[in-house]
């Protein structure tokens, strides 16, 4: 199998996305570098003197299905194809489920699963008259075990993880993998985003969190090169999460302990962002 140059990867604005974008130009490929606040992004490609030749910034709502078929639509326009297509944008809102709002329920169903499914869709179209390609859809250990707090996003990144293994399976017949990732939290703006959140402490209770460079030294090297079928990061949080999953019972022990070690975290988090 030839090496994938042709990309494109959603919510390239910051976070995981803005690091993955910025390896794989560094390794020299092509790249449709999309995200909703454009500025931005087109700010920190300037920045990063990502080279124009090789490289397309475009605005793209993940939640808007005529955005997909124009992004792609870009990508055959400039290069014939898409070799690579990586479902990396996504929104999270700590909450109970009594004070969740009507729009932080839509949010997070209509970004974080119709925007991945509307990806997977358009990525899928093009793909299969390539007879080849690789999607990578971001989900999170939370779609192994339910998050008491963050009960939206738990949901929304289990529909990602169902929708996705049954487009695994369908679409290999085509020559297309379907990997599904789902990492511990990230240092990303969307963890520091639930550090006033008490609602939010198991997102803390991990020992230590993991940095965009671990996952992208993942996705781009094992995952492109072997295209699993879904990858743990790290692997002994997501045997944890799925012994969880299999015994839900087991949560009325676990939980209030990961809970306490969450909250002494966010605690610190606060005290050293204070001072």
């Amino acid at each position: 199998m030839s090496t994938p140059d042709r990309f494109l990867l959603t919510g390239c604005g910051s976070g995981i996305g803005r690091h993955l974008a910025d390896e794989i130009v560094r390794r020299g490929h092509r790249l449709i570098a999309t995200d909703t606040a454009i500025e931005t992004l087109e700010g920190h490609a300037e920045k990063a003197a990502w080279p124009a030749q090789r490289v397309r910034c475009l605005p793209l709502d993940v939640r808007d299905p005529g955005a997909w078929e124009r992004a792609i639509a870009v990508a055959e326009e400039l290069w014939s194809g898409l070799d690579v297509v990586m479902n990396v944008a996504g929104v999270i809102e700590p909450s109970s489920i009594a004070a969740a709002g009507d729009d932080d329920v839509h949010r997070h169903f209509d970004v974080n699963v119709k925007g991945v499914v509307f990806g997977t869709r358009a990525a899928a179209r093009v793909m299969i008259r390539q007879r080849r390609g690789h999607i990578i859809n971001i989900a999170s250990l939370a779609s192994l075990a339910p998050i008491p707090g963050i009960a939206l996003y738990s949901a929304s990144k289990y529909a990602v993880r169902a929708y996705s293994l049954a487009a695994a399976e369908e679409l290999r017949h085509h020559g297309i993998a379907v990997t599904t990732i789902c990492p511990d939290a990230v240092q990303t703006p969307m963890l520091d985003h639930q550090i006033a959140y008490p609602e939010a402490a198991l997102t803390f209770s991990a020992p230590r969190f993991l940095t965009v460079d671990e996952l992208s030294r993942v996705i781009l090297g094992r995952v492109l090169c072997r295209r699993p079928l879904l990858v743990t990061i790290p692997r002994w949080r997501g045997w944890l999460a799925r012994f969880a999953d299999l015994f839900p019972s087991s949560s009325k022990t676990l939980t209030p302990i990961f809970t306490r070690q969450g909250r002494r975290r966010q605690e610190s988090l606060q005290r050293a962002g204070e001072s």
